[in-house]
């Protein structure tokens, strides 16, 4: 469903990707790790289009995105869903315009038909009786969880997720892991997400891949991260100040 092969990217001279090769099949849920700056979020930027690489190549459900016109860009986008960090719902629209912000925009739908679209992807995530509360009432947990019935709104193909249990205490970073879980599985939906959440990480991914210096330097499941020798990979998962991995400054 997704493919990067030797994409690079450099800022102002700073090589951030150095040739970052991944694959993601189809109902896959890879999680990408590494320290902060590394880069993670560049690449989610690159597999919905925002960005293109210097270069390497880069195909999302079997079309390369260099080939596509911005029109083209534009509907390859619309097989997306994304669950941002900070949830970013729009302050100044209740939780049903949030969620069907995209199904007002791109399939003109009446109000009446939007309303019942909402009302059922937010009793996917588990809540209901709150599409005319405004974002400022809601929880950081309820935040999440409305920005991911936002992300399904549209059944997409593929979610990307940022940092899902960033700002969450363990109880509710656990629904939200449960949620994206159950997602996937039920509508068979490819996902990437990137967390420094090793126990997010180890629950929601089929694999797991190690970025490291702009380079995937390790790919597999969650058992075979845990149990790895590479020195990069221990010291990321164990949380040690000691080791290959030096903290940015």
């Amino acid at each position: 469903m997704i493919e990067l092969t030797g994409v690079t990217k450099q800022f102002n001279g700073h090589e951030v990707l150095r040739g970052v090769d991944l694959r993601v099949a189809a109902g896959e849920n890879v999680v990408i790790i590494g320290g902060s700056g590394t880069g993670k979020s560049v690449i989610l930027k690159h597999i919905i289009g925002l960005m293109k690489p210097d270069s390497g190549t880069l195909c999302v459900d079997g079309e390369d995105l260099a080939g596509l016109s911005e029109e083209g860009l534009t509907n390859m986008r619309k097989k997306f869903g994304m669950l941002f960090q900070t949830a970013a719902l729009f302050d100044s629209l209740s939780v049903w315009e949030n969620v069907g912000f995209a199904l007002k925009a791109h399939r003109h739908l009446p109000d009446t038909k939007v309303r019942a679209i909402v009302r059922e992807k937010l009793a996917m995530v588990g809540l209901t009786g709150v599409e005319d509360r405004m974002p400022s009432d809601l929880s950081g947990g309820m935040r999440k969880r409305v920005g991911l019935a936002r992300a399904i709104a549209m059944d997409p193909k593929i979610i990307l997720y940022d940092e899902p249990t960033t700002g969450l205490d363990p109880i509710m970073g656990d629904v939200i892991n449960n949620l994206i879980s159950t997602m996937n599985r039920r509508l068979a939906i490819t996902s990437v997400t990137i967390t420094h959440d090793m126990v997010s990480a180890y629950k929601i991914a089929d694999k797991i891949a190690m970025l490291y210096e702009g380079r995937i330097c390790e790919v597999g499941t969650p058992e075979e991260i845990q149990r790895h020798s590479n020195p990069v990979v221990r010291q990321f998962i164990t949380g040690s100040a000691e080791g290959p991995i030096r903290p940015l400054n």
